[in-house]
């Protein structure tokens, strides 16, 4: 099946046409700066020249015209009509306690993702527009949304809820939920197929690092326990946001720099994490690149972000009682061998042993990890999109069918 993965944030989307017998993406794209003066849309077929386009785009309905008029547009030999669209995948961020599986997407759906927006005010908005505009250009087909959270919903009581009192739970909800669930999913079921190993009995830790960044414990198959929480600003540090601190330096800070609740938030989503901790950016190729020049602040910041990482690997080897296998994956993870090397250090007490050569190299099966290591260690490639498209065409043929069938 061809099946449309769309994945929208605030003033950009991101999209890929897959084929999710070959598993394979035949197209993708991203359009950036929706709303701006000038907007960017790139987007490239398989074996072709990549397009990019300057032009004005003034909201995501705009934006899903022109990324339908682009697709066949292009000349191609993957997609000559938009009837050879399938179904629609949509990533959402945020689907709360309701939803612990993707879902067809009908009127209940879209009203319980707007009533996700109080928890999830920067992602469930433009995931709902990105939805409603689709299903104008695409009406006749399925169209399925797949929560970042939905993986993490086996995590027992005792590990999502927080130390505040009950009814807050009870009235608001107010729990962790966990993020990047379709990565976290999707690396753990590699790391089984490439291992060999069964899922029941199996303990892994699998770390998603990157701009954002979570890790996860993963037990028998399923998520234990994940360092991200009620929002995504809770857990790692990461390329912007502060991750875990002590929430008494909101009032002091709140009081001490006359802060409005909007600057408190910016502060910790947009200007913390390595930027903050820098001075000088968020984006750790950028640091390691001046940190093996001297920069001190900068060294200092990864110092920061791979300790932070350590301590969680750590409690989750804990809480699991052991581990048989560390899995890193996202830009930071799959790209960053001195920042993998750093956050294993000194952790051969607990049977972690990491092969210089072959974290420098990756072989072919990802494995990292020395042959006296009692831990695996694996680098493992996500991707989040073809996660995405598996669950929409299972969805869009499950809801074509009938009782009768």
């Amino acid at each position: 099946m061809k099946i449309l993965v769309i994945n929208c944030g605030s003033s950009s989307i991101k999209y890929q046409l897959i084929n999710t017998e070959e598993k394979e993406t035949l197209c993708k794209g991203l359009v950036e700066r929706i709303g701006s003066v000038t907007s960017i849309i790139k987007q490239e077929f398989k074996g072709e020249k990549a397009i990019k386009k300057s032009i004005v785009i003034d909201n995501h309905a705009a934006a899903l015209k022109t990324i339908m008029e682009m697709l066949i547009e292009a000349d191609n030999e993957y997609l000559h009509s938009l009837d050879e669209i399938e179904a629609v995948g949509h990533r959402v961020v945020h689907g709360g306690e309701t939803f612990k599986d993707s879902v067809l997407i009908d009127d209940d759906v879209e009203e319980a993702i707007e009533a996700a927006f109080d928890i999830a005010p920067l992602h469930n908005p433009p995931n709902l527009q990105g939805i409603r505009a689709a299903k104008k250009h695409l009406p006749n087909v399925p169209h399925v949304a797949v929560f970042d959270t939905a993986f993490h919903h086996s995590i027992p009581q005792h590990a999502y809820l927080y130390g505040i009192p009950n009814r807050l739970y009870r009235r608001y909800k107010i729990r962790k939920y966990g993020f990047h669930g379709t990565s976290h999913y999707y690396v753990s079921r590699q790391y089984y197929k490439r291992s060999g190993k069964k899922k029941n009995g199996s303990k892994i830790i699998t770390c998603h690092l990157g701009n954002g960044a979570s890790i996860t414990a993963i037990k028998d198959g399923q998520s234990y326990d994940t360092s991200m929480g009620f929002t995504p600003l809770e857990g790692l540090v990461m390329g912007t946001r502060s991750g875990d601190i002590d929430p008494s330096i909101l009032f002091y800070l709140i009081e001490k720099e006359e802060l409005s609740l909007a600057n408190v938030h910016a502060l910790l989503n947009k200007h913390s994490g390595l930027l903050g901790l820098s001075g000088y950016a968020g984006d750790m190729r950028d640091l390691l690149e001046e940190a093996e020049n001297g920069d001190r602040r900068c060294n200092e910041a990864i110092d920061v972000f791979c300790y932070r990482a350590k301590k969680y690997i750590g409690s989750y080897i804990a809480s699991l009682n052991g581990t048989d296998a560390i899995i890193f994956t996202g830009g930071i993870g799959e790209n960053a061998p001195p920042i993998r090397e750093r956050i294993l250090n000194e952790m051969d007490h607990i049977g972690v042993k990491i092969d210089p050569v072959a974290n420098q190299n990756l072989p072919e099966d990802g494995k990292i990890s020395s042959d006296d290591s009692a831990v695996e260690v694996y680098v493992i490639p996500t991707n989040e999109e073809l996660v995405i498209a598996i669950d929409a065409a299972k969805i869009a043929i499950a809801s074509k069918q009938t009782p009768w069938a």
